[in-house]
């Protein structure tokens, strides 16, 4: 009986040998909610399929982390209520699946000037599509909502099913159930190159890999990524500040108590929207935060320290939330890849078909996750996709949209 030694170094060589020549049905760029909820569909599809991330998996570089999202149908546009329709029954199934608590219902309280084109256009789709929907007048107000003042001409509602969205557990759930579909993920693989073909080539620091499909959801990295096909979106990164402030009592805003989330929405142009959730995963601290940040290089975020959003969410707390402490007690961050209309990215490359690409989700895609991972699969797989994503399309960026093919 002769020992053979194999040496790790050899070992490695060998393995690298065997992924470079192995062909994926798909390999998907980017494990967020997006590129893994995408990667999961593929793998439920049969798909041989390869998820990337350049990081070491868990991490808090990317907009994906951080303990909860909104979830709601209270949209002005029919396409976003139409689609979340569907992702509330995925988001179901994957909570069924994963057999962990993945949503809370907590009703979404919206307020915004009643008179606006915004606040009517978001009661008209809600009413249109039949969202159970509670509409509060000015006086019974404060019979329902306590601890919240009213903005002078401001009208509100109740989106009554939205909630709570446990996000970190729901990317880790979506990552397992991954891998044990057959899915491959490999995590500390930063993406060098990518190379069009009929089959797609696929370099990292430390190996290459072919798929005869590609998918990149890589968020604030999309750009980097789509200069090797030849494409630039007009995709702005900011930076977030995650806002957490303290109750003056504790348990006046928490989700135990029954208090929603909520949506401020705003007058001006030029001025974002403020939201809330209840506390809940920072006990006596409830997240309020201001939806834009400033621009940001993704690998330098650090140190952009622009706290004028801190600023206006200080004068709001204020005003308008007397039961918090009008200074954040946590500050924490996070990344949004903005378009300039803020609708997704979901489309194939213009001129290579089995490039598929999911970007630009404007810091509200998180709760559309299981339904953009469902249509970026069929675009991958050659599918006619099951929703309209003609609001989603590269080509309506023409003028902005640079490409040197």
């Amino acid at each position: 009986l002769r020992l053979v030694c194999v040496s790790e170094e050899s070992r490695e060589k060998v393995l690298k040998l065997e992924m470079s020549s192995k062909v994926f049905d798909c390999i998907v760029i980017g494990a967020g909610i997006q590129g893994s909820c995408t990667a999961y569909q593929l793998a439920k599809n049969k798909q041989k399929t390869l998820l990337l991330e350049q990081f070491v998996l868990p991490h808090s570089r990317g907009s994906s982390h951080g303990q909860t999202r909104i979830i709601r149908k209270a949209y002005e546009e029919d396409f976003y209520t139409q689609m979340m329709q569907e992702s509330y029954e995925l988001w179901a199934e994957l909570e069924k699946e994963a057999g962990v608590e993945l949503y809370r219902r907590t009703g979404l309280l919206v307020m915004g000037p009643e008179k606006s084109e915004g606040f009517s256009k978001l009661k008209d789709t809600m009413q249109r599509h039949k969202i159970p929907t509670v509409f509060l007048e000015k006086q019974e107000f404060n019979e329902h909502i306590s601890n919240v003042n009213l903005s002078e001409g401001n009208g509100a509602l109740i989106d009554t099913f939205a909630g709570v969205l446990y996000a970190e557990r729901s990317l880790q759930a979506v990552q397992r159930l991954f891998q044990c579909s057959g899915g491959v993920l490999k995590d500390g693989q930063t993406v060098t190159g990518v190379s069009p073909g009929a089959v797609v080539t696929v370099s990292t620091g430390s190996a290459v890999y072919r798929g005869k499909s590609v998918v990149i959801t890589a968020g604030p990295w999309a750009n980097t990524l789509l200069a090797h096909a030849g494409l630039q979106l007009p995709l702005k990164v900011v930076k977030i500040n995650v806002c957490y402030w303290k109750e003056k009592i504790p348990g006046t805003y928490s989700v135990d108590q029954s208090f929603p989330c909520f949506i401020q929405m705003e007058p001006k142009e030029g001025e974002y929207d403020i939201y809330g959730l209840p506390s809940n995963e920072y006990p006596g601290l409830m997240k309020v935060c201001y939806h834009m940040g400033s621009e940001t290089d993704p690998d330098e975020r650090d140190k952009q320290t622009d706290r004028g959003d801190i600023d206006i969410l200080a004068r709001y707390v204020t005003r308008c939330l007397p039961g918090l402490v009008p200074a954040p007690a946590v500050v924490e961050s996070c990344m949004y890849t903005v378009t300039p209309d803020h609708h997704f990215v979901l489309d194939s490359h213009p001129s290579y078909g089995n490039i598929i690409i999911g970007a630009g989700f404007s810091g509200h895609g998180f709760k559309f996750s299981p339904i953009i991972g469902k249509v970026l699969s069929q675009l991958a797989m050659g599918q006619v996709p099951s929703h309209d994503l003609s609001p989603f399309r590269i080509q309506r960026f023409q003028s902005q949209s640079k490409s040197s093919l």
